[in-house]
């Protein structure tokens, strides 16, 4: 049960066909592209020449390269291995932590001494905070891009029917908290009763803990977000 946001699984699901598995897609989450179309692109350009550019995931590198090409000479970071890939696929080298996640980041030694630096923090509305916060407390002259939103996804009796036929062996993959959050409060009880009897195959330590406290028995932590990781990890139960 892949619960990548709609539209973005499509890879995921081919690995695991490739795999022998049988993908079900389950989207936690929906990603809209900002609507201040002008001003989110004159906006994107500016922090293009800051001195360091933070990308928060893969579909904040999609979104941006949608409104300006990634031609920069700003030190760029990643939230994540799978970021850093995306930012490659446009030509741009980035430095990720071996721990994918805000502290992971936040450890890295090009955020240590950030005061007087122009920073760019690339993304959407929300989340935990953790990285605005932080970058301003080292003292960055902090910009935020918010290139993309997400929202609640529209899940129909498919995606119902799907979990309610979902045996004890399945695996659920999950790489965001904000997406089982989702799929918590909008799921009807029956279906999320046979979700929380399925095997949670989670991303982080901080997300296993977020499966645990939703409800699942059954928790392997994969060792990041990257497909080769949750498929790993997958298989072990």
């Amino acid at each position: 049960m892949i619960t990548r946001p709609a539209g973005t699984a499509v890879a995921l699901a081919g690995r695991v066909r490739a795999c022998g598995g049988v993908p079900l897609l389950l989207p936690g989450l929906s990603l809209r592209g900002a609507t201040d179309g002008t001003d989110l692109r004159a906006a994107m350009r500016a922090a293009l020449g800051d001195d360091v550019l933070v990308f928060t995931s893969p579909a904040a590198v999609r979104f941006a390269a949608a409104l300006a090409p990634l031609r920069t000479k700003a030190a760029v970071l990643a939230v994540g291995q799978g970021t850093a890939q995306a930012l490659r696929r446009h030509g741009v080298s980035a430095q990720a932590p071996s721990r994918q996640d805000s502290e992971g980041l936040l450890d890295l030694p090009a955020t240590q001494v950030l005061r007087g630096r122009r920073v760019a923090l690339v993304g959407a509305p929300g989340g935990r905070g953790m990285l605005r916060e932080q970058l301003a407390a080292r003292g960055a002259r902090l910009r935020e891009v918010q290139v993309y939103r997400r929202v609640p996804p529209r899940l129909d009796s498919r995606h119902v029917d799907a979990v309610l036929a979902l045996p004890r062996s399945a695996r659920v993959l999950l790489s965001s908290v904000e997406a089982l959050q989702n799929l918590v409060n909008f799921l009807p009880l029956p279906a999320l009763a046979r979700l929380r009897a399925a095997v949670a195959v989670t991303s982080s330590a901080r997300l296993a803990k977020a499966a645990r406290m939703a409800g699942f028995a059954r928790i392997v932590q994969a060792e990041s977000a990257l497909a080769a990781d949750l498929l790993r990890a997958a298989a072990l139960r």
